[in-house]
């Protein structure tokens, strides 16, 4: 995809891997719209764009909020006249042992991360079906391919992305249309932070408390060698740009690592070597 005069469509730009796949957008020529719940916190990234003088705009989507989302893309297309790019990176994580999971809060994760994916989704292909062109990205996980304790909930949803992705990817071909899958491993954000403690997770008695523990203490250490927002940026723009994008991309040394231990070893072994992680 050649930049220039290409729109682009970004969810959940307000910080971390989508206020850097924002930049380098427009940095290289996209007209870009960086998206977000709260306007007020994109306060860093358009302090930016003015000094860079970049093409790059603000509009408020809800991804959780069908009204808002099809407000939001209705009024890039009608100010644009079209998109090229959308990417789907709005999303957070829920943290807790499955036994200690409330049903409303594994709601509340599936409704960001998969329904606001689908509703950004939707709104946006008929514009890209009627251009007969048009590229989505959807910025899945290392936790799309492998589970890990404590995180039933946010694994869950990436594994439905990938095979939403997967599947969806053939019926728009047709059209003109690609759909890309980004698979970040651990990456230097504010996420952890960010994230859903479940609420019985938060009780010292629960009979996961060491599991919750021990998992806290092995991320904190993970943390430390984990790649930037900056690197998944790139690795996004690198698949954009290219002649021929596929339909999986790896973001991440840990996660290269994980993958291709992965494809080597049995199911058995696999999962041993996550128990010793």
């Amino acid at each position: 995809m050649d930049s220039k005069q290409k729109v682009a469509v970004v969810t959940g730009c307000s910080s971390g891997i989508g206020h850097e796949i924002s930049l380098i957008l427009a940095r290289n020529g996209f007209t870009t719209y960086a998206t977000m719940r709260n306007l007020q916190k994109g306060s860093d990234l358009k302090s930016i764009a003015e000094d860079e003088k970049l093409p790059l705009h603000f509009t408020q989507l809800d991804v959780t909020d069908e009204n808002s989302v099809k407000r939001a893309i209705q009024t890039i297309y009608d100010e644009a006249g079209r998109i090229d790019l959308l990417v789907n990176n709005a999303g957070y994580g829920l943290t807790g042992a499955f036994e200690d999971l409330s049903i409303d809060e594994i709601k509340t994760q599936y409704e960001t991360n998969v329904f606001g994916l689908i509703r950004t989704t939707q709104a946006v292909l008929p514009i890209m079906r009627k251009q007969r062109s048009g590229l989505i990205v959807n910025i899945s996980s290392g936790a799309g391919r492998f589970g890990f304790p404590t995180g039933s909930a946010y694994v869950s949803t990436k594994f439905a992305v990938e095979g939403l992705t997967e599947s969806m990817s053939y019926e728009v071909e047709p059209f003109g249309i690609k759909v890309i899958l980004i698979e970040p491993g651990m990456i230097k954000t504010n996420f952890f932070n960010s994230s859903v403690l479940a609420k019985k997770s938060k009780d010292p008695n629960s009979p996961y408390a060491p599991l919750m523990t021990g998992m806290n203490d092995n991320l904190t250490k993970l943390l430390d060698n984990a790649s930037t927002p900056q690197y998944v940026a790139e690795v996004v723009f690198n698949a954009v740009t290219s002649g021929s994008p596929k339909l999986r991309y790896l973001a991440g040394k840990d996660v290269e690592q994980l993958i291709e231990a992965k494809k080597k070893m049995s199911d058995e072994d696999f999962v041993n070597m996550m128990k010793q992680m």
